[in-house]
């Protein structure tokens, strides 16, 4: 894929569901880890989403968040780090603008720092990312106390001072499930919640998770 076109899964231009605050929600489309029990199977392959322009859809995004009062970016999939290049673009500029920066990754952080050392892609999706969640899905270490991620390995970190004082207060944010449904009935699912939870609430209704926690 060209350096300057990122595979897009889905967009939610509003959203409280994923990360601190109102936010955009990027989900790429690309996934080698498929973690079992992932909430997004369908974005595992790269041949599904659209093919976007990096600066078209960053001038995008910023326009929608000060529209919307978004104090900020996350990036989901899929694997951002697999699209390292474009979305290390697209976070420079949201950062930029003004903007925020989560990313969540199957990939460990001691791991992505090691490979950045050779790839300056991955450098600076990095440097441009103020709060990074980390770590693969283990759908038998389920972590309910925690907003945003799915399971008990995964991590939390602020690699800039934005959210530093916010983390040591974690188990104080509420956590949220969004559930929004189309005009023509499609129903759609993002932030976490377990198989049972979700079967409760959708039980009856068609419906798709677009769930962001688990890579």
């Amino acid at each position: 894929m060209p350096e300057g076109v990122v595979g897009v899964a889905r967009l939610v231009p509003v959203t409280q569901a994923e990360g601190p605050g109102r936010r955009t929600a990027l989900w790429v489309q690309g996934c080698s880890i498929r973690c079992p029990g992932c909430f997004n199977p369908q974005m595992w392959t790269r041949r599904g989403g659209v093919k976007r322009n990096v600066d078209e859809l960053a001038s995008e995004i910023i326009a929608g968040a000060t529209a919307g009062d978004v104090e900020g970016v996350t990036i989901l999939g899929g694997e951002p780090f697999e699209q390292a290049a474009p979305l290390a673009r697209l976070a420079a500029l949201v950062q930029a603008a003004g903007l925020s920066v989560m990313t969540f990754t199957g990939y460990e952080l001691p791991v992505l720092r090691t490979w950045a050392v050779g790839r300056s892609d991955i450098a600076t999706l990095l440097r441009s990312t103020d709060l990074l969640a980390d770590g693969p899905f283990l759908q038998d270490r389920l972590d309910v106390s925690r907003p945003w991620i799915g399971s008990t390995n995964q991590g939390l970190h602020a690699l800039t001072k934005r959210y530093a004082d916010r983390l040591s207060a974690l188990n104080q944010e509420a956590d949220r499930l969004e559930i929004r449904v189309n005009r023509d009935g499609l129903v759609a699912v993002n932030g976490w919640a377990d198989t049972e939870t979700l079967d409760r609430l959708l039980a009856g209704v068609g419906r798709r998770g677009d769930g962001p926690r688990r890579s």
